[in-house]
């Protein structure tokens, strides 16, 4: 347990320095935005792009693997909504948009800006490729369709059969503008080609990608403390709480019990593989489903808190998991 958290604890006490830079306003406001750009549109992707060319494609696009993921964030996304949505005694249940995002943070780990560097330094490089594969699924995957149906909610319902494709493609647009998954591609091209990078762009691009880890950490607290600022509502801890738990809890559980039944009936899964998958589920929501609920209008207090309490918690829980799970760290 102690050297997991000699790796965990880091990672997660950068969170906090980046809330409390912000908090005291050492970070301005106005520079997290520019920081989160940094990340996003320089640093991760060069991260990403080192990792997918050093990775064989058979380990980052293992049909078993991306199809078991695939299918528990699409039955954690169905389950969000439906529990979201329900009528409570005292109060009307959330709405459409407000579910959607729910769900999205309830299936959608920080397996970008923490999970990679996180899972790499407890597991190995070796963890890269099914970690990647999992934010692929997610970026093309949960986040389209997620925010598919907000933008449902946004067109006042309608015919929701009719509007639905033209909603998922919208969204998949949007995430193809993500450079993320650009970065991934065309690291898998450098691997399956067996190409490297002239020695000295090779450098630019070691140089952003050892960036990364601790810019993104950073962020991820900067940019929970403005979300926080911006938020349009005080939510009950009732509302967000479950959330978060259904995020730490109810997703790693749902990859374990369903990753051990296709490996009884032969799946090409292997040990390693499920752990990372369990571990990645068990990351805390993505960070930049804030901008998003800010973006489309959805309840950005309730995501906010969402995120925030699974960042917290996630600590503790991703730790004790790493734990049972029986992972050997090396400080």
């Amino acid at each position: 347990m102690q050297a997991i958290f000699a790796v965990t604890v880091p990672f997660f006490a950068l969170v906090l320095c980046g809330y409390l830079a912000a908090r005291s306003r050492a970070l301005p406001e106005s520079a997290i935005p520019g920081l989160n750009l940094f990340v996003l549109f320089f640093a991760l992707p060069c991260m990403l792009f080192r990792f997918g060319a050093s990775t064989p494609l058979a380990r980052l696009m293992a049909p078993a693997l991306i199809g078991l993921y695939g299918v528990c964030a699409l039955g954690m996304v169905g389950f969000t909504v439906a529990v979201t949505r329900r009528r409570r005694p005292g109060g009307p249940g959330v709405d459409l948009k407000n579910a959607a995002f729910s769900a999205l943070v309830a299936a959608f780990p920080n397996s970008g800006f923490m999970g990679v560097p996180l899972l790499v330094a407890l597991l190995g490089e070796r963890a890269a490729g099914p970690v990647i594969a999992t934010l692929l699924v997610d970026l093309f995957v949960t986040s389209s369709l997620c925010i598919a149906l907000a933008q449902l909610h946004a067109h006042g319902g309608g015919d929701a059969q009719a509007d639905l494709p033209t909603a998922a493609l919208r969204a998949v647009r949007g995430t193809l503008a993500n450079p993320l998954p650009w970065a991934i591609g065309l690291g898998s091209v450098f691997s399956l080609a067996g190409w490297t990078l002239p020695d000295a762009l090779g450098q630019i691009i070691k140089m952003l990608a050892d960036a990364a880890t601790p810019v993104a950490l950073f962020t991820i607290g900067a940019v929970l403390w403005r979300a926080g600022q911006h938020a349009h509502s005080r939510t009950p801890p009732s509302q967000y709480v479950p959330v978060a738990l259904f995020k730490l809890v109810l997703h790693p559980l749902l990859i374990a019990g369903a990753g051990l039944a296709a490996q009884a009936v032969g799946a090409p899964l292997s040990k390693f593989e499920l752990s990372v998958l369990v571990l990645t589920a068990a990351l805390p929501s993505a960070s930049n489903v804030s901008l998003l609920a800010e973006r489309y209008g959805a309840d950005n207090g309730r995501v906010a808190r969402i995120i925030m309490t699974s960042t917290v918690l996630a600590f503790a829980s991703f730790s004790v998991l790493a734990w049972a799970l029986g992972i050997q760290a090396t400080p």
